[in-house]
């Protein structure tokens, strides 16, 4: 019954709110308080909440660990990401605390304890809305998830000193890890493409880095991440992301629905909710400001403070540990904060687009190294996107005598590429200051091989707004994308798995012809 109830609840009210231009995870957290409203007259087991527990807790475990994959050591030691991180936490706590003291009526403790869970921002709403418009590589969307690393680190601090738990003897072993990397590379790429590869994924998430992790004292959820960060200069850290994927979506549907179950709330409760809702564009505003200090562009700062307007759910386990009074006005708080941030994250590129001349006045003068691209060169073909399709194109072009150059909003993408000798920039689609300043009369074609439908809209608008005239080629991942990315100024749009389908019907073709010395 528990199984019945649990995902037929969370596909209908998945289904509900995506009607109304909402992700389905806000429909999830409105089934979990539907569930915990009705459950019981359904005949609900009385040990759901341990079962939901546990499978959310999955769920975190494997979605940290394929952020992992995509993460770089030294992308958390940037100026910003610390010291964005640092800074915004000790300012929400200075001012969280106090007000929580005399506003609210609370202790010194308890007030200091809620502001500090107040301070996070949640991992794994970021992490999933970056990821499903294919910006975790982007520079905005690195920052963001840097920041929230040290954010977690911060909270396992909180906990090891509130909850008394320390660290064993057995957690020095956590700084021989890199030795480990050779063996780790090794065994994944011996571990095959098919249900291996997925297994492999699940025991570095879930056994080494969360049981093993939690046996030394410390965070599973920081295991399993740094599990991912090992693997994530392998070349097959993308592949292994993949097929973790549909295992990771189930699961994290049992986490917003834990979410929404922690329990029924009362008046208080809801105000008191309703209340730290009402300060959360203070909360984006403070991460804006102080990623523009640290000399982010405003668009960069502007998205990377919208990923990170949200409560987090490690506010919920520092409250499940040493504020369980709390844990239900918290988890409605923050229950809140994502059906303002889920939204409002989809909106964030049009919403920066109207906002734009206002954010730029607070720009500074110097910019960040990693937001100044380079010069495009005598190019006559331009790639957006250098991904594996990307790339084939790319190198095909170059073979058949023309001059391409690519562009990427991944940092550490594009300077690879550069190394393997492309011409290849540092650049996002959607930057409005990029089109501002690139020269587009030189190039003869344009070619969009991005994954995300609103960056190749932008890119063939932006082009044509440019007085691009040639030919805009791009691929559709989906038939309803076609006729949007024509309309936006593409004259050969491709769907990707149909081309690939008639390409091996030819080689099919031309290999009976061959095999057959009397065919025409």
């Amino acid at each position: 019954m528990f199984e019945v109830i649990c995902i037929t609840f969370a596909f209908f009210f998945g289904l509900a709110v995506r009607q109304v231009g909402l992700p389905p995870l806000v429909g999830f957290l409105a089934a979990g308080f539907a569930i915990n409203l009705f459950g019981p007259g359904l005949g609900l087991p009385s040990d759901t909440s341990n079962i939901l527990h546990y499978v959310a807790h999955l769920g975190v475990l494997i979605l940290l660990f394929t952020v992992g994959l995509k993460l770089k050591l030294k992308q958390i030691a940037q100026p910003q990401v610390l010291g964005g991180a640092l800074l915004h936490f000790a300012i929400s706590v200075a001012v969280f605390a106090p007000g929580l003291y005399y506003l609210v009526g609370l202790d010194w403790n308890t007030a200091l304890l809620l502001a500090i869970a107040l301070s996070f921002s949640s991992t794994v709403l970021a992490a999933k809305l970056l990821e499903s418009k294919r910006e975790l590589a982007v520079f905005h969307g690195r920052t963001a998830i840097g920041i929230l690393i040290v954010q977690d680190v911060i909270a396992l601090v909180v906990l090891a000193i509130w909850s008394g738990q320390t660290p064993n003897i057995w957690a020095l072993a956590v700084f021989g890890l890199p030795l480990l990397r050779p063996l780790m590379h090794w065994l994944l790429d011996f571990a095959g493409h098919d249900e291996l590869l997925v297994l492999m994924g699940m025991m570095l998430a879930l056994v080494i880095g969360g049981m093993g992790f939690q046996a030394m004292g410390l965070s599973s959820e920081i295991g399993a991440l740094l599990m991912g960060v090992l693997l994530s200069n392998h070349r097959r850290a993308q592949e292994l992301s993949e097929s973790l994927w549909p295992l990771r979506e189930i699961f994290l549907v049992g986490f917003f629905l834990e979410i929404g179950m922690s329990g029924l709330p009362d008046l208080e409760a809801l105000l008191f909710a309703l209340g730290v809702g009402l300060i959360l564009p203070f909360k984006g505003l403070l991460f804006f400001l102080l990623l523009i200090a640290f000399r982010l562009r405003a668009r960069t700062s502007f998205l990377a403070a919208v990923s990170l307007s949200a409560y987090s759910e490690f506010g919920l386990i520092v409250a499940a540990v040493v504020l369980q009074d709390w844990l239900v006005p918290l988890a409605l708080a923050v229950s809140i904060s994502f059906l303002i941030a889920a939204p409002l994250n989809r909106l964030a590129h049009p919403l920066f687009a109207r906002l734009e001349d206002r954010l730029q006045r607070f720009e500074r003068s110097t910019i960040h190294p990693d937001e100044q691209p380079t010069n495009l060169g005598m190019a006559d073909v331009l790639i957006f996107g250098m991904g594996r399709t990307g790339t084939a194109a790319y190198d095909h072009l170059r073979e058949l005598g023309r001059m391409p150059a690519g562009l990427d909003g991944d940092t550490y993408k594009a300077k690879a590429h550069q190394e393997a000798g492309r011409n290849v920039v540092f650049a996002d689609a959607e930057d409005s200051n990029f089109w501002r300043g690139v020269d587009v009369t030189t190039f003869e074609a344009a070619v969009l091989a991005m994954d995300d439908i609103e960056a190749k809209v932008v890119a063939a608008r932006s082009l044509r707004a440019k007085g691009f005239t040639g030919p805009i080629v791009s691929h559709a991942l989906h038939e309803d994308h076609v006729a949007r990315i024509t309309e936006a100024g593409a004259t050969h749009t491709y769907l990707t798995m149909y081309q690939a389908g008639m390409g091996l019907a030819d080689r099919t073709m031309s290999a009976l012809y061959s095999a057959d010395p009397g065919s025409p």
